[in-house]
């Protein structure tokens, strides 16, 4: 199997994917546009993504919730859009090619290729590629996933959190915040004891949005929910 990419600079480049998975390629270029498609409600655009400080470009819906989820997930500390091309030879030796819809690159220095499937699921040709994109994530030390939209709840708190991602929003307080709810404490309670709530409510929603706080997102987020300081954040 061989992988093409096109660096930073412009320039593309092929050579055997075990080869090019050791290439930084979470700062490669798409190597596919996204066309925009009549009758779909989301055209392709671009995320503000926190872990990157930079924009991640999206193709579709699903992909853009996605991007949101990877950008979310303290694993992730990087993501990218389709950065390579992964090519191989199907029946009768024709060629095939697959560009996964996203990449992150992992804490521990491996990879997740990440394809994006709708509310209605996968089609078939993307379930057959994947079956192929799988074996050759796993031969380089990676990690491949065809995602469908995450839980309903989740996906609704994890929105709202996003629109605090920014840090601009921590406002310098994350350290009080990460104090006050050194023992678990209901979000409003602690929020009064941190001050005025209109500043202090952003701050809040930044520490929850980049972990210094602990919520269970599968439940509806709401101003009574429990929240405690990480383990990390409350031994600084």
């Amino acid at each position: 199997m061989t992988a093409r990419f096109v660096d930073p600079a412009g320039v593309e480049h092929e050579m055997p994917w075990l080869e090019a998975g050791e290439q930084r390629l979470e700062e490669c270029l798409p190597v596919r546009v996204f066309p925009v498609l009549k009758g779909r409600r989301v055209a392709p655009g671009w995320y503000w993504s926190a872990t990157n400080h930079a924009l991640v470009h999206y193709g579709f819906k699903a992909m853009r919730t996605q991007v949101m989820m990877l950008d979310h997930d303290p694993r992730v500390v990087a993501v990218a859009c389709r950065p390579v091309e992964l090519l191989w030879r199907g029946r009768g030796g024709r060629i095939i090619s697959h560009a996964p819809h996203l990449m992150g690159r992992l804490a521990d220095g491996s990879g997740l290729l990440m394809d994006c499937a709708g509310r209605l699921g996968a089609g078939r040709r993307l379930v057959r590629r994947a079956v192929h994109v799988e074996a050759a994530a796993a031969a380089a030390g990676w990690h491949y996933r065809l995602a469908g939209p995450p839980p309903g709840v989740v996906e609704a708190n994890v929105r709202w959190l996003a629109g605090y991602r920014h840090p601009r929003c921590a406002q310098g307080r994350l350290p009080q915040v990460a104090a006050c709810f050194r023992r678990p404490l209901p979000l409003v309670e602690g929020v009064r004891l941190l001050g005025d709530p209109i500043a202090v409510w952003p701050a809040v929603f930044h520490a929850l949005w980049c972990g210094v706080l602990r919520v269970p997102l599968e439940r509806v987020l709401h101003e009574r929910v429990v929240a405690v300081a990480s383990r990390t954040a409350a031994q600084r």
